[in-house]
């Protein structure tokens, strides 16, 4: 039996003209107004006109497949845009794989995104072909070892400097429902905050849905304020719902939280996402060779 491993993604345009179609997708179908494109292409024009995702995304896979070796081949399948998953996993089949182990790039699971990465890949496998899926990792000492570390990359927190972690938020009603992905989110922060020696912390919630109810919180944004108000001037932000720098990242962080910073007289730093760190690839391998056996 051939066994692969299928890296899950969440997809990003090439190119700001692809934005209406890519926003298509990520709606389920529902074509987005004129406004949310043209603030979409706003976003991602600040960042350099494109997200790095995918190539960071292909950038994980070359490490991993590296460690891993020919036996055990690796590809990438996007939710959202190209390389898609259907089409990764049709390359597979045509390789001769029977078996396929999924791992979601997203630590924490929600059925908002590795339930539907689980989705899709289930989705797209034809008769014959087995697949299973690590569903979370949101506790795993290497994840724990390779946020920490990001942070001791950093300095570490400056004397008088608060450390925020964050990661996307999402409806209050999914939480509601007894999804698990806040108290996953706020596992990862203090196992993180165990290894980095951070004794005071705080969780916020970033990049929430243009949508009419509610959604988790509280807001990065509004919680600097809030703190400005009470004294704070310096933050740290951790975002520990993200494997790698991408425009919830590059934008809603280092431009959008930033400028929110220093309109109240706070100064913003913010550790790198995990990307293509040694200590991320080595919990991908890790996880990879657990699930193929």
């Amino acid at each position: 039996m051939s066994t692969a491993i299928l890296l899950l993604a969440h997809g990003t345009p090439s190119s700001l003209d692809q934005m209406p179609e890519y926003l298509t997708l990520v709606r389920g179908g529902r074509p987005p107004s004129p406004e949310l494109v043209a603030e979409m292409r706003h976003n991602y024009a600040a960042i350099g006109g494109r997200s790095p995702l995918t190539d960071i995304t292909f950038r994980q896979r070359d490490a991993l497949a590296a460690r891993l070796g020919p036996g055990l081949p690796v590809v990438v399948g996007m939710r959202n845009w190209h390389p898609f998953v259907a089409d990764a996993v049709a390359g597979l089949v045509g390789a001769g794989v029977t078996r396929v182990v999924g791992i979601p790039l997203a630590p924490q699971f929600s059925t908002l995104s590795a339930q539907k990465y689980v989705e899709a890949a289930t989705a797209a496998m034809p008769a014959g072909v087995s697949f299973e899926c690590v569903t979370s990792y949101h506790d795993h000492p290497r994840l724990l070892d390779a946020f920490a570390a990001r942070i001791r990359e950093r300095g570490g927190p400056a004397p008088g400097e608060r450390v925020v972690f964050t990661a996307h938020s999402l409806p209050e009603r999914v939480i509601a429902s007894g999804d698990p992905y806040t108290d996953q989110v706020r596992a990862t922060a203090a196992g993180v905050a165990a290894r980095a020696g951070i004794a005071e912390y705080e969780v916020a919630f970033q990049s929430a849905g243009r949508t009419p109810e509610p959604w988790i919180g509280p807001d990065l944004d509004g919680l600097i304020r809030e703190r400005a108000a009470a004294g704070w001037r310096r933050v740290l932000v951790v975002p520990i719902g993200f494997v790698c720098d991408h425009t919830e990242v590059l934008f809603d962080i280092d431009v959008q939280a930033a400028a929110a910073a220093s309109a109240c007289g706070v100064s913003l730093r913010r550790t790198e996402s995990l990307n293509d760190s040694p200590l991320f690839i080595a919990l991908l391998e890790e996880l990879a060779r657990a699930s193929a056996g």
